[in-house]
């Protein structure tokens, strides 16, 4: 009888949202090993540059070795060339990093989002340095096709900042129903020209409370 190896669980939910004057990158909080909830309050969105986010999906220690790494590169961009990394050049020097190490790949899944000269954007990038750029809505994860299903439903191109932060809100707390890798509480970040603001527990339970159970 062949040896049964024990199953390998991994989970999360991200998701990146495009809106009429900047982005929403936005997550749950739960961290997992096996069957085991090992964090209720993982931090999945990572500031990388002035206007630019990374959200984390994927093993933890490669995720936060990466947003160390492109945040020195974000800053070393700024100091050789005296001006601000745009969200594709950020999402390029991501990818070329992972590509690099494809043979022993950093097991992650990346969102980079955020608003430069050319307007906002959000790219995903793969473990072995695949960069798409999404022209509206995407999510990563497990929880992924359950967010999918909010967003791709409801979203519209002429978003306000406020509808965005909701719809967000919305498509994690479907995933957060239904995915045993998703949970506990939501964290949300609104990237535009004159900010990057990650919003406070109470702003959280105000859009929450909008939200039908």
């Amino acid at each position: 009888m062949p040896e049964q190896y024990p199953e390998s669980m991994k989970g999360t939910t991200t998701v990146g949202l495009v809106f009429a004057g900047g982005v929403i990158l936005a997550t749950e909080k739960r961290a997992t090993m096996g069957y085991l909830i090992a964090s209720k309050r993982a931090k999945k969105v990572y500031q990388i540059a002035d206007r630019i986010g990374m959200t984390i999906a994927g093993g933890v220690g490669d995720a936060q070795q990466l947003a160390r790494i492109i945040t020195v590169e974000c800053n070393l961009y700024q100091i050789r060339r005296s001006r601000a990394i745009t969200v594709g050049a950020a999402s390029t020097l991501l990818s070329n990093f992972l590509n690099q190490n494809r043979y022993m790949p950093y097991y992650v899944q990346l969102l980079v989002g955020g608003i430069d000269e050319h307007g906002p954007s959000v790219y995903s990038v793969d473990a072995l340095g695949g960069a798409t750029k999404e022209n509206d809505i995407v999510s990563t994860g497990s929880g992924s096709p359950m967010a999918y299903g909010v967003l791709e439903d409801r979203y519209h191109a002429d978003m306000n900042e406020d509808e965005a932060i909701e719809l967000a809100i919305r498509s994690l707390k479907s995933a957060m129903k239904r995915d045993a890798g998703s949970g506990e509480g939501v964290h949300v970040v609104v990237i535009t020209r004159d900010k990057f603001q990650e919003l406070g527990e109470d702003d959280i339970k105000k859009y929450l409370a909008k939200i039908p159970v």
